[in-house]
């Protein structure tokens, strides 16, 4: 019924069932037989229509003031969100982690506000998962398995970890050759991996370390300075120390064995349709990642000078 008491007001608009018919799409026939019907339901004459005349009866006027602010008032609201929906302009908020969005990424967000200029983008930089519903986030980025199941997710890429320490640790302390000795050494731990699960590159084999860390930090970029500065072994992702390996600050250490690869997912809440804004964003980190080695599980070689 509200459908066709929109019709009816776009009908006492334009004085003429044809015209409305037009306006909205629809054959004039199809016009015809839905404003009798709502005559019908309504109980009463709304339109007095002839060959050459064309009146609201007095219940066709009173249905049309009481009626005529809604319609347009819902139309303009619907357009609104149609727009909303398909078009690359406006508010986009978005989450992503601290260490690696300042580092590896941060061209992709650049090169994504220069692609689509009209787009005024939020980002809330953390290395907390912050509840995307209570903060009101679009989309976030997010390493490591999800758990939250109000949350759409699409695997982007994974990160591989490796263990490092700096040169002059390394020349003090000795390095150790199986994982077992790790536990004689100074370590720095992140608290996003309180533990250490190594895998052999070529056999496969596992092994868990135990750990008694010198000193735990919640943030990737302070672990990598700790590790770089001398003060143990660490575990860490290639994408935060890729120039470090590249440059021989950070050394490998039992290059053999590697940590707990870390997925990289997009994640979004449930029930909510994928803007325009929030899919562009979504396709440009995919496309940005993909040919990226790092964002393969790809460990990164020290420069062989």
């Amino acid at each position: 019924m509200l459908d066709d008491i929109a019709l009816f007001v776009h009908i006492a608009r334009h004085r003429s069932l044809a015209k409305a018919a037009a306006h909205v799409g629809l054959p004039a026939a199809t016009v015809t037989r839905r404003l009798a019907k709502l005559e019908e339901t309504v109980g009463t004459q709304l339109v007095f229509r002839s060959a050459r005349k064309f009146e609201l009866t007095g219940a066709g006027e009173a249905y049309f003031e009481a009626f005529a602010d809604l319609v347009q008032n819902a139309e303009t609201t619907l357009d609104g969100l149609s727009a909303d929906l398909h078009g690359l302009r406006g508010a986009l908020k978005a989450a992503a982690p601290t260490n690696i969005s300042i580092g590896i990424l941060e061209p992709m967000w650049s090169g994504f506000l220069k692609a689509y200029p009209e787009i005024r983008l939020t980002l809330v930089l953390s290395n907390e998962n912050k509840d995307l519903l209570e903060h009101k986030v679009d989309i976030a980025l997010r390493a490591g398995p999800q758990t939250d199941e109000r949350l759409y997710q699409k695997r982007l890429g994974v990160v591989a970890t490796v263990l490092v320490a700096s040169p002059a640790y390394l020349e003090e302390a000795g390095a150790p050759e199986r994982p077992q000795q790790i536990s004689e050494h100074k370590v720095v731990r992140v608290s996003t991996l309180p533990q250490w699960q190594l895998t052999h590159r070529e056999t496969g084999a596992r092994e868990t370390v135990p750990l008694d860390a010198r000193v735990v930090v919640d943030d990737i970029s302070l672990a990598r300075q700790l590790a770089g500065d001398g003060h143990g072994i660490a575990l860490l992702p290639v994408s935060e120390i890729s120039d470090d390996l590249i440059s021989g600050r950070l050394k490998p250490v039992l290059a053999n064995w590697q940590g707990q690869k870390r997925d990289i997912f997009a994640v979004w809440p449930t029930g909510r349709l994928l803007n325009a804004r929030v899919r562009c964003l979504l396709d440009y980190m995919e496309t940005f990642m993909a040919p990226l080695p790092v964002f393969q599980g790809t460990v990164v070689q020290p420069d062989p000078a």
